[in-house]
Formats: structure tokens, C-alpha cells, sequence
């Protein structure tokens, strides 16, 4: 299985990136049951990868949040949450 990293558009329809107003929710702060509902919400829909299951697409990125690779970001402005790419 080839692991990819979840990458979210940066980009707004200027070629700008967007400005942040968001702020970094630990992942070990969320309980354990919300996190895995909210990566379970999140990988199906960002992921059009039928290769993998469901299970596995939520293990990959749990792994990622473990690894410091990806982070659950909050936007003040959408009132939204994410989970992005860690740069």
C-alpha cells in the first residue's frame, strides 16, 4: 500500500494563498471516539481512493496526526475544521 499525505488546496481563485484564521487542535486533546468520527467525515470527503478501504484510509491518517505530519486546524472564519498538511 503506497501512503500518500492528505493535501488541501492553499490556493484561493487569485493564486493566493488563503489567510489564516484558524488555530491548531491538538489531536490528543479530542476524545478518542470524535477524532476517529471526524477523520472517518474527513477522509470521505476529501478521498475519491477506492484502492483502500475506509479502514485503512482513517488508520493512514490517524498515523499522520501521530507522526506530526498532518494537525486538525479550527477556522475562526468559516467556523470549520480540517485536517491539513503540516509544513
Amino acid at each position: 500500500m503506497v501512503e500518500e499525505i492528505i493535501r488541501i488546496d492553499t490556493i484561493d481563485e487569485q493564486g493566493k494563498p488563503p489567510e489564516e484564521e484558524g488555530v491548531e487542535i491538538p489531536y490528543t486533546r479530542i476524545n478518542p471516539d470524535t477524532l476517529r468520527n471526524m477523520v472517518a467525515e474527513f477522509v470521505t470527503r476529501e478521498w475519491g481512493d477506492e484502492e483502500n478501504t475506509l479502514e485503512s484510509r482513517i488508520e493512514q491518517v490517524l498515523r499522520q496526526l501521530r507522526e506530526h505530519k498532518a494537525k486538525v486546524m479550527y477556522d475562526f472564519r468559516t467556523e470549520t475544521w480540517n485536517i491539513v498538511e503540516c509544513r
